[in-house]
């Protein structure tokens, strides 16, 4: 007799969102930071993801936005990455993490949130390119933020008052679809002027 299949709940979800989203997220960066080498050893390098003047990974790596810390910024995806897939695949495995573990892990979401958000401002508004790679890595950090957080305030690891806690809980989709939304709206409407001429 055929097994029933489990409904994907919040518990599953996050395993598949930490596992996957940081495979995805630790390749973009492995990639990038490949390119970046190659770049400081040959000027002349073209990376793979120059596709245009505008998506362009060669026009922001070469900034000083590209090495916040003094280092390139990739660095710390592959590091970060790392250890959420390995969270993940920890939870496929059954690991069970104590509210310290979660909370830790939640501080380094925001933390990541907070760079790319930074990221994404200075790479529409200033630098005024676009790395492929770079939005991949956007890409994949806001929803391990959004499940980390909504798995922290399932667990009690964070509080919140009900009310809100169970509008994020039942919205969570829509709540995260409409962020994405804005964040490709303002890239859309900023740039309005190289996508009008692909029309």
């Amino acid at each position: 007799m055929a097994k029933a299949k489990q409904p994907l709940t919040l518990e599953r979800t996050i395993q598949y969102i930490l596992t996957i989203g940081g495979v995805i997220g630790f390749l973009a960066s492995f990639i990038i930071t490949v390119d970046k080498i190659k770049l400081l050893i040959d000027p002349a390098f073209i990376p793979s993801c120059n596709i245009s003047p505008l998506l362009s990974c060669g026009s922001v790596m070469t900034t000083p936005q590209a090495s916040v810390f003094g280092f390139p910024n990739s660095l710390l995806g592959i590091a970060g990455f790392a250890i959420v897939t390995c969270v993940g695949m920890g939870l496929f495995a059954g690991a069970k993490y104590k509210r310290w573990f979660w909370l830790g892990l939640q501080v380094g979401t925001v933390l990541g949130l907070a760079l790319i958000h930074w990221l994404f401002f200075q790479s529409v508004y200033r630098i005024q390119a676009l790395c492929p790679y770079c939005m991949v890595v956007w890409s994949v950090t806001m929803p391990v933020f959004w499940y980390v957080t909504l798995y922290n305030l399932r667990q009690g690891h964070i509080k919140l008052s009900p009310k809100i806690g169970g509008f994020l809980q039942r919205h969570h989709g829509e709540i995260l679809l409409v962020w994405f939304l804005v964040i490709a709206g303002l890239i859309l409407n900023h740039f309005w002027y190289y996508w009008s001429t692909l029309l």
